[in-house]
């Protein structure tokens, strides 16, 4: 795997927020790969809650000043980067003040889902793809964790799908149950729509739940890896129905050979 390739995707990841699944498996996966000597890159929002000067972020001012249309209104892109101590690991920070300098992640201090979730989803994916893009680093594996990352294989397959830097990646999806209650705002079509993304391409998230954003991202991986045992049961049923390779769920302690199993004859050797 030495001379592998990975993006590493992430809604949320430890030390930066409270663990969750989702958080600790996602640090774990790419810790692990990085300790293998394969070469890595790690992204996760910048959500306000984290703490810049313990974590000692900083800007790159080389990646940033990029603006992103989001419904047609330009966003400033801001790119933040820390190293993990003693892990020489770093992580980037996809960051923009109107999306994620309120010191919360997902939802307000009513628990009530954030009505602009669908575009910091958007943000998010095209923040990380075009970053990379400046990076000029073309990886063998993206591999996405969480429901706020659900829109990269999307926006890979299908807004990014000219690009050169992504042609040879395998997309890897793994799927948490860590749901949230209700839906984020339902508008999210349309604005996918806006960047020239046939709204056929999306009827899956017509009704934008955390089991239909799942679904979606399903759909544009090229492989799927089952990380909660149990999995919802309609996600479970839809990933069992897939003729694409899955993997099962892996518990925390025995993961790392049957990832690396999993990538190597099922994910890289996989054409379609």
């Amino acid at each position: 795997m030495k001379e592998t390739k990975i993006l590493y995707i992430s809604s949320e990841m430890t030390p930066y927020l409270p663990e969750t699944n989702t958080a600790r498996m996602s640090f774990q996966v790419a810790k692990k790969m990085n300790s293998k000597g394969t070469q890595i890159r790690v992204f996760m929002p910048r959500y306000g809650l984290i703490n810049q000067r313990r974590h000692q972020l900083h800007e790159v001012i080389r990646l940033s000043g990029v603006n992103l249309i989001i419904n047609d209104i330009d966003m400033p892109l801001i790119i933040k980067v820390a190293s993990i101590p003693k892990e020489r690991m770093q992580v980037y920070f996809i960051d923009n003040d109107e999306y994620f300098k309120r010191k919360a992640v997902f939802t307000d201090e009513d628990n009530q889902l954030f009505e602009d979730n669908d575009e910091r989803a958007i943000f998010f994916a095209k923040g990380v793809i075009e970053t990379v893009k400046k990076l000029n680093w073309s990886p063998d594996i993206i591999h996405i964790h969480g429901w706020m990352a659900a829109l990269v294989p999307l926006y890979l397959k299908e807004y990014f799908k000219n690009d050169s830097l992504f042609t040879d990646s395998k997309i890897v999806v793994s799927v948490y149950n860590e749901p949230f209650e209700g839906e984020i705002n339902p508008d999210l079509i349309n604005k996918i729509n806006f960047d020239e993304i046939d709204k056929k391409l999306v009827s899956t998230i017509e009704k934008p739940t955390y089991s239909n954003l799942q679904r979606l991202a399903v759909e544009y991986a090229d492989a799927v890896i089952k990380s909660c045992d149990p999995l919802p049961e309609d996600l479970d049923d839809y990933i069992n129905s897939l003729e694409k390779p899955v993997l099962e769920y892996q518990s925390e302690e025995e993961f790392v050979e049957a990832y690396i199993n999993f990538y190597q004859t099922q994910v890289l050797e996989n054409e379609e």
